[in-house]
């Protein structure tokens, strides 16, 4: 079945080889769980895309699949960075959110990509787990810190919709963790990282200086990208794309020379909106006047004017340089401020 998939993925990569229109800087292979996937599957992908302008080559990967062969592996091929989904140090952490890894994993993870000369890691951290306290969450940060990674990420854990998760939150067998400690969390990530050198350079990502994610950060710059495989979505600056989510649908589909996609056109307004999503969401912010370049002064004057209120209440700042920034005071409630901002 992997086999016949990444036959699959290299087909539509033939099928859709006039997409982009300039060579590919970045690929960021995830979803699912790639890891998986053998040198053999893995050495055919990379046969079927032109990777030779590309400087970063992302694969996501679970802790506990980092053999010393694997590590080695990796290394044989065109990738030069991995991102791992840590979560948590705390084991019954991890197995309350079910994930199949130790704290140990995450360490020895670590340690052997390291051997195997890998020299760009990412991690993933999960916080405001349910009964979880300020200390626990400052101890995950010294697990993080003590590993020396080149890049982080760290999100609040969500209740989404038809998961077990939320399924315990709406029983009452859980309790979401309060505000006021959710964002006390945030803030001492946040001290505690830039402290230790790296640069916040997105609400939820932290870098060493020369490692930010340039792959998300072509998302956050509304660079056009292609997605290949089920689900997967792609966007070329006046559209969006998305393949179905249902593996066998994609392949039989791709099989009889069809592209298993939808489509939507975007507007002024959702192009506007996107951007303010995207680009508030890093450390340089909206550029005011390339807002007005690129969609015209009614919208600059639009996005200043819906901005105002929060700029009073120091949440977004207006700098000399004609950019709005979120604050400190304005980082935790961003999707607040994010969603006021946009056309209706």
């Amino acid at each position: 079945m992997r086999r016949k998939y990444i036959e699959t993925l290299c087909r539509e990569i033939a099928m859709r080889h006039d997409y982009l229109h300039e060579p590919i800087h970045t690929i960021y292979i995830g979803g699912g769980t790639p890891s998986l996937l053998d040198e053999e599957q893995l050495t055919l992908l990379f046969t079927n895309i032109d990777y030779t302008a590309a400087t970063e080559i992302t694969i996501e990967c679970n802790p506990d699949d980092i053999t010393p062969q694997y590590a080695s592996m990796i290394n044989r091929l065109p990738i030069n960075r991995v991102s791992m989904g840590a979560q948590t140090f705390n084991d019954s952490r991890l197995r309350f959110i079910r994930r199949r890894h130790s704290s140990n994993d995450i360490e020895l993870a670590v340690k052997l990509l390291r051997d195997a000369g890998t020299a760009n890691i990412s991690i993933d951290l999960m916080y405001s787990f349910p009964g979880e306290t300020m200390d626990e969450w400052q101890n995950d940060i010294d697990h993080a810190l003590a590993l020396g990674v080149e890049h982080l990420s760290a999100y609040s854990l969500m209740f989404e919709e038809n998961t077990p998760l939320h399924l315990m939150l709406t029983e009452g067998r859980i309790k979401e963790t309060e505000e006021e400690l959710s964002a006390a969390m945030y803030y001492a990530l946040i001290d505690r990282l830039t402290s230790a050198g790296y640069e916040h350079y997105e609400i939820s990502n932290f870098a060493l200086s020369g490692y930010r994610s340039q792959h998300n950060s072509s998302y956050w710059n509304a660079t056009p990208y292609m997605g290949i495989g089920a689900a997967a979505h792609s966007f070329d600056i006046t559209s969006r794309q998305w393949n179905v989510p249902d593996i066998d649908s994609y392949m039989a589909a791709v099989s009889r020379g069809e592209l298993p996609m939808e489509h939507e056109e975007l507007d002024m307004d959702t192009r506007y909106n996107d951007t303010v999503m995207l680009r508030l969401r890093t450390c340089e912010g909206i550029n005011l006047n390339a807002l007005a370049d690129d969609f015209g002064n009614k919208y600059r004057n639009a996005c200043l004017n819906s901005a105002r209120r929060y700029i009073d209440d120091g949440m977004l700042k207006h700098t000399d340089d004609g950019r709005l920034r979120l604050t400190r005071r304005g980082l935790f409630v961003s999707d607040m401020i994010m969603s006021d901002m946009m056309m209706v």
